[in-house]
């Protein structure tokens, strides 16, 4: 069963345009994060690598394609943890980095500390020798145009939220039997300045522990927040329950409890995975035993030999 890979491109409402685009990102990451565990790499190596690919994707709401805060600025937020040790490193509201994901291992590795925030995140890269780049090149003309016409006075928030390309995230079970999971995202389209989702929340963005399995989550942030949705799909697990049923629990409450919707990659150290979501898409893929697999909508399932993906 082992090694196996479990990437999202964020849940939500994905336009029919952008939808082949969604899928086509996550699968190539997919390949390329299976690729590090067919060499021998950690569960660590492969999520970040799967993630880093897709914050470099401009499909998506995370490094560059990040969603756009009320001022019109790229605030950055990423999480990484590591199942063996219970390590962890976050970053909230970063603003130059291409890709966050990056520097939230360096501070789990690096540091003693879980999570550091703008400025201060900023200095950090810097002592690192992580590169700055500039704001503009994370911004594309989709993020623009959908900022300019969320501030609309007309405009429906909710509906412009339904445009959004979502939160990227990875699990992983390595040949070891060790768990990890990586989550990184633009945030939430036209936010305050300075607010922070779930993403970069132990728990809540994510959660990997080898007792019981890893979670990453994509959705509205606050919703998740409020039931630390990927601490309490482990719970489930921990409880007896599989991957997937675990998942939908998980999704269920945070449907009836704060009216939350989202989505979710899960696995367990056997290799046991789940790619569930409440929202009407989210682009997924997965890779184990060389066989490859996605869907964009609910009880969507393709699979295709890894060696003939290309």
């Amino acid at each position: 069963m082992l090694p196996v890979v479990v990437v999202h491109g964020g849940a939500g409402h994905i336009p029919k345009e952008r939808s082949d685009l969604s899928t086509s990102g996550v699968c190539s990451a997919v390949r390329s994060a299976y690729a590090v565990l067919q060499g021998g790499g950690s569960s660590m190596d492969a999520v970040v690598e799967a993630a880093m690919l897709l914050e470099n994707n401009p499909s998506f709401n995370a490094g560059c394609g990040s969603v756009l805060n009320l001022k019109g600025e790229v605030e950055m937020d990423a999480l990484v943890m590591d199942g063996k040790t219970l390590s962890s490193g976050a970053v909230s509201a970063v603003r130059n980095i291409a890709n966050p994901i990056q520097l939230a291992r360096l501070v789990m590795d690096k540091t003693s500390h879980a999570c550091l925030t703008a400025e201060g995140a900023s200095q950090f890269a810097r002592s690192m020798g992580v590169p700055e780049v500039p704001q503009e090149s994370l911004i594309t003309e989709y993020s623009r145009m959908r900022w300019k016409k969320n501030l609309a006075p007309d405009a429906n928030p909710v509906e412009c939220q339904m445009g959004k390309m979502g939160t990227v995230g990875a699990v992983a079970v390595d040949t070891d039997g060790n768990v990890a999971c990586a989550t990184s995202t633009g945030g939430m389209l036209n936010k305050m300045e300075g607010r922070v989702g779930d993403t970069p929340c132990i728990g809540s963005g994510g959660y990997a522990d080898n007792m019981s399995g890893a979670v990453s989550t994509t959705g509205h942030g606050e919703a998740i927040m409020k039931v630390t949705l990927a601490r309490h799909i482990l719970f489930h697990m921990e409880q007896g329950q599989s991957a997937e049923a675990a998942s939908d629990l998980g999704l269920a409450h945070m449907k009836s409890r704060v009216g939350g919707l989202g989505g979710v990659v899960t696995v367990d150290p056997q290799g046991n995975w789940a790619a569930r979501f409440s929202s009407r898409q989210m682009a997924w893929a997965a890779a184990q035993k060389g066989t490859l697999h996605y869907g964009l909508y609910t009880g969507e399932h393709f699979t295709q030999i890894i060696e003939d993906a290309h």
